[in-house]
Parts: structure tokens; C-alpha cells; sequence
């Protein structure tokens, strides 16, 4: 991991990529930048009422962004065009507070501009405030400890060239029983420097994934309750070349909640928790993390480091947690599901989504076998396997194109007079700018 001092060219390419490569969600080449699934009623609707200018360069891989947040202060790492402090001032109303964090020059005048229309909208002049700063340096950016209820993020630590020091910044800023709610990009693996490293995929915020295990265990050695996994959902990666380059790492968005213990979990002890139904757009029941999901009134057994965040973080006000005087009917304490087990079933919806167990999310339509992967899916049908000696060509009107020779790059056969014709292919040496390369 680079230490702060070797950051200036990462954050110089992150810089780029967000200020002047990327004009809307619209120039992505993978699914990482684009949230998964789709935020809850409450959030859309306020998201509607966001200006434009702010929605059209937004750029997140979930909806990090929890109800019940009212008279709450709220901290956005990586803020960007602002869409997600927005919508944060809107849930904390007229008491609460929302600061964004930014590094990036274009977006954060984006951001700035819009607050007085944002204003008229909610009807009040929202605490909304927009501060130029490193997500690795809080203190420098002017967020005083112990000042934050609630940190939200998306999309945005992998960019980091040195992710505990936002974590140590992050618990730093929060106050005790004060959470980092946040959706972000990881990997099922280590990855190589040359994935690491490059440009498009650090922009694209896969080139900066940790594996998820790296990253569980830092937030522990920091001070953080075990995380909790609240949702997962698989990226694809459309463009041909970022697909070779990853080669069979695997990426997930994944939306982690890391609690900063008010008071330490009790040893034993049976514990049960009952949710009063009172968070708006969660009457019903309210879901903590996968494995915890509590119907409105009815109480159940939880273990003593569950029954301590709902006892004593900015969730107390909505639960009652209670030593149990018999476990009764109440079973089990639920178990924590392995991330290794989450990741695979997201991969696995992913994959049936295509119609086969070894299809890609991205819209693959050959099974993979042994001798390579699936190619991409065209309107126009499927492509040909990849050979040992290549890359998996996108199929193109003509017809498919072949594997990457020695040669250098194949195409399929062309109707230009100028181009040397080998039976059904055109040899195209180093020319890559034509829109039938396979490379």
C-alpha cells in the first residue's frame, strides 16, 4: 500500500480522470461508478429534486446513505458533484449538518453552485458545506474529532493511496456510537501492480479494490466493531482490454457498515432486541446488516457485540435491548455469514442472470470452459471462445473476430480496397484505431 508521501501521482490521475476525463456517468467503462441497486423510495424521490448539473456527475457504486438520520451531523468522504450530501441534508432537515470532502477543483464547484436552488427546493437554508481536502488528512480539511454522527462514502476509498489513514481519520472524526455507513469497490484477491497502477482502472475505481479480508481485518486493528455487510452486488467490466487485464480477479460493491463502539461488547450474557418501527420508510422492519433483519415489535436473540451497537450507537432511540430472563422461543443469535460466501452468491446471481452458471454479469452468452472465457454478448450472437493465445473478441457485424496473434491485432474482413486480405482476415499490425479491432 503507498504511503502519503508516494500519493502525488495517484492523486494526479484520480484528479484527471474525475475532472476532465470523465463529463458524465455516461464516459464509464465499467459498472463500479454506477450504483447497483436501486435506493429506497424515500431517497429517489429526493434525488428527483436534486439540480441536474449535480445528478449528471455522479458517480457512486451503491446508496450508502442511511433514514433516519434527522438532527444527525453527517461527513461525505470524497463528496464529488455533492448528489449524495444532498440528499443527506435533505434526511437531516433543518437541525442537521452534512460536509463534503473533495479533492477535485471541477466537482467541487459543481457542488458549491447548486446549494442556493437546492435551498428554495427544501423550502430552508440546508447546513450544507463543501470543503477542498484529502479524505486522508480530515484534520487539515477542518473536521474537528468527535464531531461526526454519521460518515457516508461511495465509491470513494479505493481511490486512496493509503486507505487506514482515512479509516484512523474516520474514527477520529466520529463520535462514540457514530458509524462509517459506506458502499465501496473490492476484490476477491490481492491485485497485481500493473492493475493497481493503471490509470483507466484507478479512475474507474478497480485498480484501488482491496480484498476483502485486508480490509475487514485493518477496520478491527483500528477500534471498529466487526464490520457488517449490508448489501453486495457484482461489477461488470465491459471494455475487452480492462477484461485482460484483471484477468480472473473477481469485483464486488459492496456496502459495509463499521460501528464505533460506544461501550465495549459484554462477555455471554443473552441478550434480545426489539425494533420500535419508528424510522420513516422502515415501519415494517428494519435490516442492519444480511444476517440481522428485525420485524417492528417482535424481539430476538442477539449476540452481546449486536445488542451493544443497537443499545448504544445513533441506532438507540429506535430499538429496545434487553438481558433476556429465558431464551424461551427466541432460538438462536443469527451468525455472521462469511464475506467469501456473500461474494460467491452475488458472482452466482450475476452469473444466472445470463442463463448459465459461468456466465459473466457484464452479458456473456458461452458457457467458460477450460481453454478460456466467455466472449461478450452482441445483438448479432455470440462469439468464439478465447484460445490460449489470446483475448475474447467482441463479435462484430462482419463476423467474429479472431484471437490476438503474434502477429499483432486481427479484425474481421474488411470492404477497404487499401487493407492485405489473408482469407477471411485483415492484418492490422499496430493500427488499433479501427472500431473492428479485437484488441
Amino acid at each position: 500500500m503507498a504511503s502519503l508521501g508516494d500519493s502525488n501521482t495517484v492523486y494526479s490521475s484520480v484528479k484527471d480522470y474525475y475532472g476532465k476525463v470523465l463529463e458524465s456517468s455516461k464516459d464509464l467503462k465499467t459498472s463500479a461508478c454506477t450504483a447497483g441497486s436501486a435506493p429506497h423510495p424515500i431517497i429517489r424521490q429526493i434525488i428527483g429534486k436534486v439540480p441536474q448539473a449535480v445528478n449528471d456527475k455522479f458517480y457512486g457504486c451503491g446508496n450508502p446513505i442511511p433514514l433516519g438520520i434527522e438532527g444527525k451531523d453527517v461527513l461525505d468522504l470524497g463528496s464529488g458533484s455533492g448528489r449524495d450530501c444532498y440528499v443527506a441534508a435533505a434526511l437531516v432537515g433543518r437541525e442537521g449538518s452534512v460536509t463534503g470532502v473533495d479533492m477535485t477543483d471541477e466537482q467541487l464547484k459543481t457542488a458549491r453552485e447548486n446549494v442556493d436552488e437546492f435551498g428554495k427546493t427544501l423550502g430552508y437554508a440546508p447546513k450544507l458545506r463543501f470543503v477542498t481536502g484529502y479524505i486522508e488528512m480530515l484534520d487539515a480539511a477542518g473536521i474537528a474529532p468527535a464531531s461526526v454522527d454519521v460518515c457516508i462514502s461511495n465509491c470513494v476509498i479505493n481511490l486512496s493511496p493509503n486507505k487506514r489513514l482515512v479509516l484512523e481519520g474516520v474514527h477520529r472524526a466520529l463520535r462514540a456510537g457514530g458509524e462509517l455507513y459506506f458502499s465501496d469497490v473490492y476484490a476477491d484477491r490481492q491485485l497485481p501492480e500493473s492493475v493497481r497502477t493503471h490509470d483507466v482502472l484507478l479512475g474507474e475505481c478497480i485498480g484501488g479494490a482491496l480484498y476483502t479480508g485486508e480490509f475487514e481485518q485493518m477496520a478491527v486493528d483500528i477500534g471498529f466493531a466487526r464490520p457488517r455487510v449490508l448489501s453486495v452486488d457484482h461489477i461488470a467490466i465491459n471494455d475487452p482490454e480492462l477484461q485482460q487485464l484483471v484477468g480472473d480477479a473477481k469485483f464486488f460493491s459492496i456496502t459495509y457498515r463499521l460501528f464505533k463502539p460506544q461501550k465495549p461488547s459484554a462477555d455471554g450474557g443473552v441478550f434480545t432486541a426489539k425494533y420500535l418501527g419508528t424510522i420513516e420508510g422502515h415501519t415494517d422492519k428494519y435490516e442492519l446488516d444480511v444476517d440481522h433483519v428485525f420485524e417492528t415489535g417482535t424481539p430476538v436473540r442477539v449476540d452481546p457485540g449486536t445488542a451493544s451497537i443497537l443499545s448504544s450507537s445513533w441506532l438507540a432511540r429506535y430499538f429496545a435491548v434487553d438481558v433476556a430472563q429465558t431464551t424461551g422461543d427466541l432460538g438462536s443469535a443469527a451468525k455472521t455469514t462469511a464475506t467469501e460466501s456473500l461474494l460467491d452468491r452475488a458472482y452466482q446471481a450475476a452469473a444466472a442472470s445470463c442463463g448459465t452458471s459461468d456466465s459473466v454479469s457484464s452479458g456473456c452468452c458461452a458457457p467458460k470452459e477450460s481453454s478460456g472465457c466467455c466472449a461478450p454478448k452482441k445483438s448479432s450472437g455470440c462469439c468464439p471462445l478465447k484460445a490460449s493465445t489470446g483475448c475474447c473478441p467482441p463479435k462484430q457485424s462482419a463476423g467474429c473476430c479472431p484471437p490476438k496473434q503474434s502477429s499483432g491485432c486481427c479484425k474481421a474482413k474488411s470492404s477497404d480496397s487499401g487493407s492485405q486480405v489473408k482469407g477471411n482476415l485483415t492484418m492490422l499490425g499496430e493500427d488499433r484505431s479501427s472500431k473492428n479491432n479485437c484488441c
